[in-house]
């Protein structure tokens, strides 16, 4: 039996998960975001599907029925947010796991893309997903317990060049659920970044990338980077879920965890290089501190 036909037959006699959990995922239709829908809904949780286009997920509800709540959002709609988030609260009657998957990339080097483009791919990638968590938290905190997750990249520590608005989206993400992880601790509420490698989904089709305008003087180094890219090995998405439950079923999850075996070494040759030159100008950078008396009251 294929991988394909394994997730069908699981999809007529779903298996409960260990605690029945409740799913409000955002990008639901395509990529990780299809892929963790229906692998939640396979293992007997219930999940609240949001999607730009309702036709992209209408066949949720025949496969899982009940189970599903299908939901059209952009989440470059603030109020779309929220009254989609509440919506699914009060179909639930909960929302254990608020999953922010919607996001895209944006294609050009730093020269090309214009201010337009960086600022649409951060009304999705950074705004969108403000709106997605800010909707939920009043909800999350007087339930007491609740799980927020999303979709970095190990791009969100390393970067490439032609992608680097796309790189910079993902700094920002991890920088604001690093501080949200902190904030709602005490709330009881948990955070955990999610950082996939490369992997092979729809991340390159057209839906899922915007090109800037190119300019010739770039066309050469493009092309490198590009058929570097080709060759660039790729995971498999149907391996993934395990590992997002193994997060979400943790009493103490952690606040990253990477998919796939190719983000360490990266991410350690990255800082590697950052502390040795941060190390190597210690002495200009402490010079820089002067020699002002410490303030006491």
């Amino acid at each position: 039996m294929t991988p394909q036909q394994e997730m069908k037959s699981a999809s007529l006699a779903p298996t409960p998960g260990p605690a029945g959990k409740i799913w409000f995922i955002t990008g639901a239709s395509r990529g990780f975001g299809r892929v963790w829908t229906e692998a939640a809904l396979q293992r007997g949780d219930q999940v609240a599907a949001t999607a730009r286009q309702l036709a992209s997920i209408a066949d949720l509800t025949q496969k899982y029925g009940a189970n599903v709540l299908p939901l059209e959002l952009d989440v470059t709609n603030a109020e779309q947010a929220k009254m989609a988030v509440a919506q699914a609260h009060a179909h639930f009657g909960r929302l254990d796991i608020v999953l922010n998957n919607a996001g895209y990339s944006l294609v050009g080097t730093v020269e090309e893309a214009s201010l337009h483009d960086i600022r649409a791919m951060y009304e999705t990638n950074i705004f969108g997903t403000v709106s997605v968590i800010q909707a939920a938290l009043p909800l999350l905190r007087a339930q007491g317990h609740g799980h927020i997750l999303g979709t970095s990249s190990g791009l969100g520590h390393y970067t490439l060049p032609v992608i680097g608005y796309y790189c910079s989206s993902k700094w920002a993400f991890e920088a604001v659920h690093e501080s949200l992880a902190a904030e709602v601790a005490a709330f009881g509420l948990k955070v955990t970044i999610i950082e996939p490698g490369a992997y092979a989904t729809e991340f390159g089709s057209p839906e899922s990338l915007r090109f800037a305008a190119g300019l010739e003087a770039y066309s050469d180094f493009k092309n490198e980077f590009f058929a570097g890219l080709r060759s660039t090995e790729r995971g498999d998405p149907a391996a993934t879920p395990a590992a997002l439950f193994a997060v979400v079923d943790a009493a103490q999850p952690p606040l990253r965890l990477f998919l796939g075996r190719h983000n360490l070494p990266e991410v350690r040759a990255a800082y590697a290089e950052r502390l040795a030159t941060w190390e190597a100008w210690a002495p200009v950078s402490e010079a820089a501190q002067g020699q002002l008396a410490s303030i006491t009251h």
